[in-house]
């Protein structure tokens, strides 16, 4: 599959993503935030960062890019979209997942291998671990901490759309402990840790987030 990751004017985890792509087994496609079409993609990766700055809040102006507009009428259609930690925060931005990312409670950028509880393994993004695998990634925000109105939450829980918890402790202040959701297709996934830091056993947190760059494989021949 190829696998279209973008980068916004302040994206720092675009090459990581890439490669996560890569030996997820797909084709990476790079992608420019002015592009207007998405080169033929099969799916497409919103990398962590601080795109545009930051300015305004997190994600509000990249939402307004150009590519953006394509991602949102592809993911309409179905299209697998991943965005990690910025990436997560675009797409709430942009309206295709609920609620919104704050300021860390304890107002300090955290950066720590962190413990996960993978809560739904059948969106596109994470058929390949089993429901319950506990998994250990890479998290590093300074506004990680998910926040929605308790409606909202409730509907996400009921659903089963909450796709990752944090686990042992609640690093930035996220309700309930939701590290990562999925819209009700379950194409869409939002991820505040960074799964693509913890792909090989020489770096990082070991290879507990390569999972998240197979599943697409597993689910194309399910």
């Amino acid at each position: 599959m190829k696998i279209g990751v973008v980068t916004f004017p302040g994206s720092l985890d675009e090459v990581d993503a890439q490669r996560a792509v890569t030996l997820g087994g797909h084709t990476a496609v790079p992608l420019w935030h002015g592009d207007h079409d998405l080169r033929g993609v099969d799916a497409v990766v919103l990398p962590g960062g601080f795109s545009y700055g930051d300015y305004l809040r997190c994600g509000a102006i990249s939402r307004f890019s150009p590519v953006m507009a394509e991602v949102v009428d592809a993911a309409g259609r179905g299209m697998p979209v991943l965005g990690i930690c910025n990436g997560f925060q675009i797409l709430c931005e942009s309206h295709l997942l609920p609620g919104a990312l704050i300021r860390n409670d304890h107002r300090k950028f955290v950066c720590r291998d962190q413990r996960l509880r993978i809560e739904n393994a059948s969106t596109a993004w994470t058929s390949s671990y089993d429901e319950g695998a506990e998994i250990t990634i890479v998290l590093k925000n300074g506004e990680g901490g998910f926040v929605a109105d308790v409606d909202t939450l409730d509907r996400l829980e009921g659903e089963g759309r909450v796709v990752a918890r944090y686990l042992d402790v609640n690093p930035n202040g996220s309700l309930r402990d939701i590290a990562g959701i999925s819209n009700e297709r379950g194409n869409v996934v939002g991820l505040m840790p960074h799964p693509e830091h913890a792909v090989e056993d020489l770096t990082g947190a070991g290879t507990d987030g390569l999972g998240f760059f197979t599943s697409l494989v597993e689910q194309a021949f399910a």
